[in-house]
């Protein structure tokens, strides 16, 4: 069993990103290694936060989480490296842009939501409280409508009772 360095690992992950964009089977089979292992080590790379490529074949596609890490290591990066990264990865600079104004939307919109919600909640409250009074009415109506109508065959019978005596 070969073992393999950090720096050769990445390496060979490279090679399914931008501009080589290889498949799996390729890269494995031009490094004479077996496919899970590479499978493996990308699985690896994507819960370390580190955007490789997945299912998907266009950045759009990728996960929040990806998209998440892209953000983190161009942050402290100036103009030129950030332009150097996208070529490395594939991405376009914009691309990096929208996504950091997304998150930062998500951040500021969390608040104004968090307050929605609890106005929602309130409002919610007060017409459950009205269609529970509505219902008493109702309910009410309805028994006395009931009793009403109970009232009026007990009545109905006894004059029948009646008209048969005379």
């Amino acid at each position: 069993m070969a073992r393999y360095s950090q720096e050769r690992k990445d390496s060979i992950l490279k090679k399914l990103l931008p501009p080589h964009n290889l498949t799996v089977a390729e890269v494995a089979r031009e490094e004479g290694m077996a496919v899970q292992t590479l499978y493996h080590w990308r699985d690896n790379a994507r819960k370390e936060g580190r955007p490789v490529p997945g299912k998907t074949l266009t950045t759009d596609d990728w996960s929040a989480e990806a998209k998440l890490a892209v953000i983190i290591e161009t942050a402290p990066m100036s103009e030129a490296e950030v332009s150097q990264y996208c070529r490395e990865k594939g991405l376009f600079r914009e691309q990096v842009q929208q996504w950091k104004l997304d998150c930062l939307a998500g951040f500021q919109t969390s608040e104004v939501q968090a307050k929605t919600i609890k106005q929602q909640a309130k409002a919610d409250k007060a017409e459950i409280k009205s269609l529970k009074h509505e219902l008493r009415y109702k309910e009410k109506a309805l028994a006395e409508a009931a009793a009403l109508l109970v009232l009026i065959k007990k009545l109905n019978a006894l004059w029948e009772g009646d008209n048969e005596e005379s």
